[in-house]
């Protein structure tokens, strides 16, 4: 693999899930060290596997998952390692990193408390920790890996402006995305990968979408078309929401999701759509109110009474909630139905593997095996893992927090799919999702949460963008300006990246 990266300049890198973006993203940044080949930065080559080599020639990265501390601040994660001092190092400089760390959020667009641990926050301020993390190294080349994947549409709009000024400053950016919208829109070239090996590369503007998802899969990926949804197919209430309130979140919730039926739950990053979805589930303990699934009342914050009357929770953070990454891919998907797999005490291990294969066959989860540990996914078939965890206990209630985050446009085609085929089967849904597109073509009603309030239902057949954003956001209007591809733009090489063969892990391509 040769790959090029000239400064200034936004480079994609675009590929199925498992095709070697992440693999490729470690080796520059010094995580894994490669077989042969080597890393060129403005003529220097930079040491293989060393990480301190890559950031020391002006290489850093911000991860797809979180890699913050959990326990420290916001402070304390950007200049962990790089501490400010003074009195010739005898003492930190706590008001200098303070205040360089407000710049940093200001200039993002960003405002929380820098007291609180990172841990504690959303995962959406906990990537834009990151990417201030990644920016006060005073980077030449930027990786971003899947870095909208929890950003509202504001949020990631801001980001995209960053990059603009980024590419204004001579910084180059490899920018690793599902959203081929983004790429369009900032993007000057992007390189394709399927199974480790570099297909294309093309200027974004001598390509459109459908080229480059059938470069990206090897086949035509057709779009997901909203189907009308019949009135004789949506079934009597299965979860129903009465006046739930959690103070400092959300208040005064109601609403219910019929058998068969598709709900979306929208509205921007921090309205409150993930810690209503806490609730209902029985993770976080409302204030008052009450959930009740076919009738049934659910005992307020106990997780097991709602598994047991079957409700299902994906989460946003697969890593941190979803999957006990050390274990093996058996063992998570097993996890939720252990009892079920039970005699006398015993895990019957023939059962558990039948189970296993049924799921990882029905929703393609590409790994190595059933035994390798789940951390050895690519972050796309970490989330198919999730669902197949969840759908092992046949709910009748599901709850999808970002249920697509980090998954290629052939494993979202398919998760689309399998959503609608559950409804068909009489499965109650709610879906969040930050991709309204997504959820416009995919829900049967829209409920817009806005402060913890929901203040506005739509119809999925006829609801647009601009609706859903009024309503959440009544007072500011978004506007998203593609970015305009510049023909014959002078490029001077910066980054070389020529790779050879190195190190894969061996799990066979999902189709």
């Amino acid at each position: 693999m040769t790959l090029d990266v000239a400064w200034g300049e936004v480079h994609a890198i675009c590929g199925e899930n498992g095709a070697g973006k992440s693999t490729l993203i470690k080796l520059l940044a010094g995580i894994i060290t490669p077989d042969q080949g080597e890393i060129v930065v403005d003529g220097q080559t930079v040491s293989k596997g060393n990480v301190r080599q890559s950031e020391a020639a002006g290489i850093a990265v911000m991860h797809q998952e979180s890699t913050a501390f959990p326990d420290l601040n916001a402070v304390d994660n950007i200049f962990v390692g790089r501490e400010l001092t003074r009195f010739g190092g005898l003492l930190l400089d706590r008001a200098g990193m303070r205040q360089r760390t407000r710049d940093l959020l200001d200039e993002l667009g960003e405002s929380m408390s820098l007291e609180v641990p990172i841990g504690d926050l959303p995962l959406a301020q906990r990537q834009m920790v990151a990417l201030a993390r990644a920016l006060s190294r005073q980077c030449r080349l930027l990786i971003m890996d899947e870095p909208t994947a929890s950003l509202s549409a504001r949020e990631t709009e801001t980001l995209l402006q960053i990059i603009r000024q980024l590419r204004t400053r001579g910084v180059s950016v490899l920018y690793v995305s599902h959203r081929l919208e983004e790429i369009f829109k900032i993007a000057d070239r992007v390189t394709v990968l399927r199974d480790g090996v570099l297909v294309a590369t093309r200027l974004t503007c001598d390509v459109d979408s459908s080229e480059l998802i059938k470069l990206m899969v090897g086949r035509e990926i057709h779009q997901i078309a909203r189907l009308p949804t019949s009135i004789d197919s949506i079934g009597e209430p299965v979860l129903d929401v009465q006046r739930l309130t959690r103070r400092g979140s959300f208040q005064d919730i109601s609403f219910t999701v019929r058998a068969g039926e598709i709900v979306g739950l929208t509205g921007l990053v921090g309205a409150g759509r993930s810690e209503i979805v806490r609730s209902i589930f029985g993770i976080d303990r409302p204030d008052s109110g009450c959930v009740r699934v076919a009738g049934q009342a659910l005992r307020s914050g106990s997780v097991p009474h709602a598994v047991s009357v079957g409700m299902a929770l994906v989460p946003e953070d697969r890593q941190q909630e979803g999957l006990v990454l050390p274990m093996t891919v058996a063992e998570n998907i097993s996890l939720a139905t252990l009892r079920t797999l039970t005699c006398r005490g015993l895990v019957s291990r023939r059962r558990e593997a039948d189970l296993v294969a049924r799921q990882m066959r029905d929703l393609s989860v590409k790994s190595a095996g059933s035994d390798v540990p789940a951390e050895t996914l690519s972050g796309g078939n970490q989330q198919k893992l999730v669902l197949a965890k969840w759908l092992a206990t046949q709910p009748c209630v599901l709850l999808l927090d970002e249920p697509t985050r980090g998954i290629d446009v052939g494993a979202k085609e398919q998760v689309h799919h399998l959503i609608r085929q559950l409804a068909g089967q009489g499965m109650a849904t709610l879906v969040i999702s930050s991709e309204f597109a997504e959820l416009l073509s995919l829900c049967d009603r829209l409920l817009v949460i806005r402060e913890g309030r929901i203040v506005g239902q739509l119809s999925g057949a006829t609801a647009t963008q601009e609706e859903v954003l009024q309503l959440a956001l009544p007072d500011v209007q978004e506007v998203l300006v593609p970015w305009e591809c510049q023909e014959n733009r002078s490029r001077r090489s910066g980054v070389v990246v020529n790779l050879g063969w190195y190190y894969w892990l061996p799990w066979s391509h999902w189709s």
